[in-house]
């Protein structure tokens, strides 16, 4: 999960995010999420990188995650930018305890 960096705050996430960059990621190809629906939405603005939405979901995953919980939300979105299932699910408990996701991903 070299992709996948857990932080705890958006001064950590800019630093990752930098990283990312170096490493040959755009802002496009940087998501951000947190357990936090405001939080997620907040940092992700103020940082300036891309949201999980239709392009990298699907219409299909989008539209189901009006009816998901907020964790099941975010492993969908988390699987949709590769990740598998179980990485999914350790990066949702680390979201659980306040933890933000910054992951760099070619594929979406």
């Amino acid at each position: 999960m070299e992709n996948v960096k857990i932080v705890e705050n958006g001064v950590e996430a800019k630093q990752e995010i930098a990283q990312f960059m170096l490493q040959g990621y755009t802002k496009s190809e940087i998501y951000l999420l947190a357990h936090d629906e405001n939080r997620s939405e907040h940092l992700t603005d103020a940082l300036d990188i891309n949201e999980v939405g239709v392009s990298e979901q699907g219409i299909f995953d989008s539209i189901a995650n009006v009816f998901r919980s907020r964790g099941d939300e975010l492993r969908s979105k988390l699987q949709s930018l590769g990740l598998s299932a179980a990485a999914a699910e350790r990066c949702e408990e680390e979201m659980d305890h306040g933890k933000v996701i910054v992951l760099a991903s070619k594929s979406a």
